[in-house]
């Protein structure tokens, strides 16, 4: 009994004494989406010089804060925005409620299926669109229209779900960073209620560290239970400039990584690697036309080409989609 006892034991110790000395390359790759090019090998020195004990480089884990665009850098934005795809549903929904819209652009128009008609109104159409969809109803309410429609719509080039248009390679960046003691955040120009509602479920970003575009809100009392009510009114646009500004009131610190793919996420790169000490800042291209959308200076949605320009000065690592990623989808490819 005691010979089979020490053979166990001298076994198990020679097992581990191989396994250590085989190093880092025995681990599983922690982003097997990522084709290994330049890009994935910065990723995977920066999170390692910056998370080990001992380097110069050592970021302590309270300061590990990640900063993550939505449209376009963790989901798709092609055709239009999902959320602006939300605020038409809702219209044709309540539109029997609104006989007046039909004389009353930008309602006409949706109502008639006219998108591209209702959205040359710009800016004051939109803010239209989110006003009549948006606000004067409590946030819970909100939350729940939301993932109820999330649940249903269908993106109209893939038929897939919404949550479905996600990239498996930007899931493999998240979940690395949080296994390295990183504490990943949503900050994106789309409306922070809307990104709440599905957020955790599908990225694993819990509602607190999600910081959108804002509509300023107010307390009262509805048939004697406490709500938040939505208000027609503008608290902050998270884009541009913005992301620098909702990152201080929201997350307190200066992130030391920061990921976008358009000239609305240039400021947020640009606060985040002037910061002293190790920066990365990852700039997502879209240029597959073939599993995805290839897409720059050019688009209507997604325009990259001051970020795109300043990125080699910056010091920022380019993600070129073609090059640098397996799969797109996490079901496959369009």
């Amino acid at each position: 009994m005691m010979v089979n006892r020490f053979t166990y034991w001298s076994l198990l110790l020679l097992l581990l004494t191989c396994i250590g000395s085989m190093g880092p390359a025995w681990a599983a790759d922690p982003l097997p989406s990522w084709n290994d090019g330049k890009a994935k090998q910065a990723i995977v020195s920066f999170v390692t010089r910056t998370t080990g004990e001992g380097s110069p480089d050592f970021v302590p884990p309270e300061q590990r804060i990640a900063t993550f665009d939505n449209d376009g850098t963790l989901w798709a934005e092609k055709p239009i925005y999902t959320q602006l795809l939300y605020a038409i549903d809702k219209v044709k929904e309540m539109a029997p409620r609104h006989p007046e819209w039909k004389q009353k652009e930008p309602f006409t128009s949706i109502i008639e299926g006219d998108t591209k008609k209702a959205l040359e109104g710009g800016k004051p159409a939109l803010m239209q669109l989110i006003a009549a969809t948006h606000t004067g109803i409590s946030g819970e309410e909100f939350h729940d229209s939301v993932r109820q429609w999330l649940s249903t719509a269908r993106h109209p080039e893939t038929n897939k779900p919404y949550t479905e248009m996600i990239y498996q390679p930007m899931l493999e960046l998240l979940n690395y960073l949080r296994a390295n003691g990183y504490k990943t955040f949503i900050v994106s120009g789309g409306g922070i209620d809307f990104l709440r509602a599905f957020a955790e479920s599908t990225y694993g970003i819990p509602p607190e560290q999600v910081v959108g575009s804002s509509l300023k809100a107010w307390y009262e009392v509805r048939d004697g239970k406490p709500v938040i009510v939505k208000l027609p009114e503008v608290n902050l646009i998270d884009d541009k400039a913005g992301k620098p500004v909702g990152i201080y009131q929201h997350i307190g610190r200066r992130p030391v990584f920061a990921s976008g793919n358009s000239d609305g996420d240039f400021e947020m790169l640009q606060w985040t690697t002037a910061g002293s000490g190790p920066r990365f800042g990852l700039l997502l291209h879209h240029t597959d036309d073939q599993r995805e959308w290839a897409y720059d200076r050019e688009s209507h949605v997604g325009r990259l080409d001051k970020a795109l320009k300043a990125a080699s000065k910056e010091g920022w690592t380019v993600v070129d989609m073609h090059d640098d990623w397996k799969v797109i989808f996490p079901w496959g490819d369009r």
